[in-house]
Formats: structure tokens, sequence, C-alpha cells
């Protein structure tokens, strides 16, 4: 899947060129990873760390006017962009109704909430898929699983190679749902004793992980939301039974990481100062402030066999 550059000219040449334009239009057969995307770009754009962690901000042509853009980077405006975000309505509902009726609908409560939905889709980097029922890992006690494949083709080839010479392991990483955004378009990055950090960074610069599942939920954060759409029928929405409504989620990554001389192992706390040494593999999520069981280790057998299960029936 192509990315969209920020640079206004690249953001011109697809809206010209309709690059990407028919994504949408598939949402049926991926409602829930769109619906997860959503729901990261909100959690980022309502955090108070929003000039920070909402990266990229869109860049979106004004449909009223091709030659000028209605979202853009070097102006800011995230009242105008929560308003249009408010008006994407829940891809569940979405998928009722014709792709043609959706967009009318769509247009009728904000003229930008379909533009920014095609670059919400189009803008992610990561390969994200939802993992049938058959292919899930049980363990982790969630139907909300998705294979994650964050990193870009040269990050994937370098990490197979450093692979090869020390084999890796598998451990979690925890992160507040409003850093998604950024992850899945930006990759995890060593934020360690940058502006992006958050928890600290106790034992050392790197990207954290550890292999028992109770620490990494500890960094997913829990935060309880208002409602925060604008309109009646949003409100009306908010208040049926479907995935990624609650205001209230918690996720998680299973990592896959080198296990070099430069993973650092201070007990069940795991540094890796090396990004080319980490890369996502799945990715939980948890509604309405549940998680899934504690006591996960990595490091067990029946643990591993599962994982490596999962990991050789997708790729086959």
């Amino acid at each position: 899947m192509p990315a969209v550059c920020t640079r206004e000219l690249c953001v011109f040449s697809f809206y010209t060129l309709g690059v990407m334009s028919g994504a949408v239009e598939d949402v049926a057969t991926g409602a829930e990873v769109v619906d997860l995307l959503v729901a990261m770009c909100r959690a980022a754009l309502e955090s108070s760390r929003k000039s920070i962690i909402f990266d990229p901000y869109p860049s979106v042509v004004d449909p009223f006017d091709p030659k000028a853009l209605a979202f853009n980077p070097k102006k800011r405006s995230y009242d105008r962009l929560q308003k249009a975000l408010d008006s994407i309505m829940s891809i569940r509902e979405i998928t009722q109704g014709s792709y043609v009726e959706i967009k009318k609908q769509m247009d009728k409560l904000d003229p930008l909430a379909h533009p920014l939905l095609q670059w919400i889709i189009s803008s992610n980097r990561s390969h994200i898929v939802k993992l049938p029922v058959s292919r899930q890992l049980k363990f982790m006690h969630t139907t909300h699983q998705f294979l994650l494949l964050s990193s870009p083709p040269a990050k994937e080839a370098r990490f197979r190679t450093a692979r090869k010479l020390y084999g890796s392991t598998f451990a979690f990483h925890g992160s507040h749902i409003e850093n998604w955004h950024s992850i899945l378009r930006n990759g995890l990055v060593n934020a360690s004793y940058t502006k992006l950090q958050l928890h600290g960074a106790a034992y050392g610069k790197g990207i954290y992980l550890s292999p028992i599942s109770s620490i990494s939920f500890g960094y997913s954060g829990r935060r309880n939301f208002a409602c925060g759409y604008m309109s009646g029928l949003h409100c009306v929405l908010k208040q049926t039974s479907r995935f990624l409504q609650s205001r209230n989620l918690n996720c998680v990554a299973l990592c896959e990481v080198i296990t070099s001389k430069d993973l650092q192992k201070h007990g069940n706390i795991w540094v890796c100062p090396v990004p080319d040494h980490v890369c996502t593999r799945f990715f939980f999520v948890y509604e309405d402030g549940q998680v899934g069981d504690a006591n996960i280790n990595t490091q067990e057998p029946r643990i591993q066999r599962e994982i490596l299960r999962v990991i050789v029936t997708q790729s086959s």
C-alpha cells in the first residue's frame, strides 16, 4: 500500500491521480481495521500531548478548491480536525449501505469527513490485518487480534539478516492508544530522552519490552473519555454495541526482538537500543478497560510454540 507524503506536491498528485481513491470502498472487508485506525487517530487528537504525538498531521485537499489544502500541517487547526473526525460515522454503521450513499451521508455531516477518512486509511504505512478466530492467540483472551507489520521493507530485511546471526524471541510492548497513530506511520522509535518520552528511561535509552504481559499492560494506559461527539446522531451511535465505540481502550503489541548482546535484560524489563532489532508482529485491543491474562510469559515453551504456530499458519 503506497503511503502519502506530507509534501504538498505529493498531496495534490495523490488527489489528482486518485491514488488509493478506492480504499474506503473496501472497508466492508476490513471494518475493524478501519475502526481501529479511526480510534487511534481520535485518541491522539484528544490527547493533551497532541502537539507532540499527533504525527503526521493530515494533508487533505479542499474538496471545494483543488488548489488548496483544507488540512495543512503548516497551518494546524485541531478544532476543525476534531469536528471532521467527530463526523466520521461508525464503520459498522457505514457498511450497512452502499458506498455512494455512505459518502453522501458523510458529506452532509461535514464535507471534510470523507476526505479525512480517506487520509486516515491511505496514510497508514503498516500492514495490519484482522486475524480470523482460527489463527488467534487464545492466551491473549481478546477477539480483537491483528497481524501488525509496521516495519518498512528495508528495516524488515535488516531484521532478518540480524536474526540469522543472533536469533530472536518475542516480547510485549505496551503503549497508550494515543501513541499508535504515530507508531503505525513512523514505526517503533527510540523515544528515550526525547520529547516523545512519557514513562522515563530508568534502564537507559532504547525501546522497552517485557516477556511478561502484566508489565506491558501497565504501559498500555487506561483512560476514560467523555462523549466528544458533536451531533445527536453520533450520540445515538455511541449507545449501540459496536467494536471500538468505547472511549476506554487498552492495546499491546507482541514484538519479535533480536537476541544479540545489544539487548539489555534487567529482570523482566528489556531494553533494545537498536530500533532495527525490534519488529511488531501482533496487536491486541481490549475494550472498556479490560485486559488479558497478566501472567503470560513469552519465554515459556508452550507460549512460544503457539506464537510460532500462528506465524507459520499466517505466512503459509
